[in-house]
């Protein structure tokens, strides 16, 4: 395992929830920390951009009143999601915000830029910068993250096509730093694979969206729980990216899953009229089969716990 720096070294269970765009919002990000994982949420789902300092300051408020009610807790840290890519009008301001209320861990999408990791190092912050190739992961490094978070095949939202052992083993070849795997992980078993592989945490998005804290519609959530991974459907048509998607919300708008358009990736747009005409496209990773009802973040964490303990156990027993 890597030698982490604070507060990666203390988490109480190794699992960041990753930030969903739309769905992830205080509620959920305060929730996911209480019960023991890193809750995270996109920066641009605070609208209009000074609802962010608001947001910040209850979840800082939340969880310091939180801890200091029960100071046998181990409440795990918040971390908010920059999307770094040139179409972000808002990156320094919402940065500036991050800065003001020092969020213990950025994460960085579509872009590494060296002033945000040093904005985030002003006052102690570790920047952790999402990859889905091992060259982008040395240019993260090179220009300053802490950490990676190799976004491997099946993940949900935007995603890679590598496997998770190839990705995994070419970065721990050079970099013996901090790095969490995502890709299709929605059981505590799936958590103990990826820490066996060589990463340091698990990094779960879709399993969280069918959690009651989470922003998404009924139907959203319900679908999480019916469908499997033969329903999701990798395609750049929705953001100029390629991402996995779920296929009924692609039916719904009038759209073949099977026969989708190609986007012209130099007009990805995140945050504006690309974004909102698809809005109703709901993104989803393959784990999604180990998701079978709709629960709350504490219940659903306390599950993967137990499966976890219940996978190490399994393996002890191996000859």
């Amino acid at each position: 395992m890597s030698k982490l720096p604070k507060p990666l070294d203390s988490l109480p269970f190794p699992v960041i929830g990753s930030p969903l765009f739309i769905i992830s919002t205080p509620k959920l990000v305060i929730a996911q920390c209480i019960a023991g994982v890193v809750g995270a949420m996109p920066a641009l789902n605070a609208r209009p951009a000074e609802q962010l300092e608001a947001w910040l300051i209850e979840i800082t408020e939340t969880l310091a009143d939180f801890q200091q009610a029960h100071p046998e807790a181990r409440v795990a840290p918040f971390a908010i999601n920059q999307i770094v890519h040139k179409s972000n009008d808002r990156l320094e301001h919402d940065m500036a915000m991050c800065v003001k209320y020092k969020v213990p861990i950025i994460i960085t999408s579509l872009g590494a830029r060296e002033e945000i990791n040093a904005a985030a190092h002003s006052y102690g912050g570790v920047v952790l910068h999402d990859i889905i190739n091992n060259k982008h992961a040395h240019k993260a490094i090179e220009k300053g993250a802490d950490g990676l978070i190799a976004v491997a095949a099946g993940a949900g939202g935007h995603a890679g096509v590598k496997s998770p052992f190839a990705l995994v083993q070419e970065i721990r070849q050079w970099f013996d730093g901090p790095l969490a795997l995502s890709g299709s992980i929605a059981s505590g078993s799936a958590v103990l694979a990826a820490q066996a592989m060589g990463a340091d945490f698990a990094y779960i998005g879709s399993a969280f969206i069918a959690t009651e804290e989470a922003r998404a519609t009924d139907a959203y959530k319900q679908a999480i729980v019916d469908c499997d991974s033969d329903e999701i459907v990798y395609s750049n048509l929705f953001t100029g990216v390629h991402g996995n998607y779920l296929a009924p919300s692609i039916r719904a708008a009038g759209l073949d899953p099977l026969n989708l358009p190609q986007s012209d990736p130099s007009k990805m747009n995140f945050g504006g009229n690309s974004v909102k005409a698809w809005k109703e496209i709901w993104g989803c990773g393959q784990g999604i089969g180990a998701v079978t009802a709709v629960q709350s973040t504490a219940d659903f964490v306390a599950q993967l716990k137990r499966e976890y303990q219940e996978a190490r156990l399994r393996l002890s027993a191996l000859p």
